[in-house]
């Protein structure tokens, strides 16, 4: 389970963003998570509830947002969210797309106290 070793970056990140604050400790913190990803949710919550444990975040609420698959057509030129792992422009069928979004995984916002 590599969400364990995500967790422990995601943990030191948020310490570290604490510190250069001179905050006490972290109130909230919201990740976005790719479908594409490669990182299961519901995992991660768990690894982040059990390791979260004597840090500056032990009292943190965790928000998991998750980012559906955006594209861009190089076709048609028109962007779209994917509903299925169909990798095709809804509107035009092309298969020539950039996906935009919906790959990674980000810390979007801390809230310090």
């Amino acid at each position: 389970m590599h969400e364990y070793s995500i967790v422990q970056s995601l943990l030191d990140s948020c310490e570290e963003n604490a510190l250069k604050n001179n905050a006490k400790k972290v109130t909230k913190v919201v990740v976005k998570i790719g479908v594409m990803s490669g990182v299961e949710p519901e995992l991660l919550r768990t690894a982040f509830e059990t390791f979260k444990e004597k840090t500056l975040c032990e009292e943190a609420e965790f928000i998991i947002n998750i980012q559906q698959i955006v594209i861009k057509c190089n076709k048609c030129l028109r962007e779209a969210v994917l509903k299925s792992t169909e990798y095709c422009c809804p509107t035009c069928k092309d298969t020539d797309i950039d996906i935009l979004d919906g790959e990674d995984m980000y810390l979007m916002q801390l809230e310090l106290e």
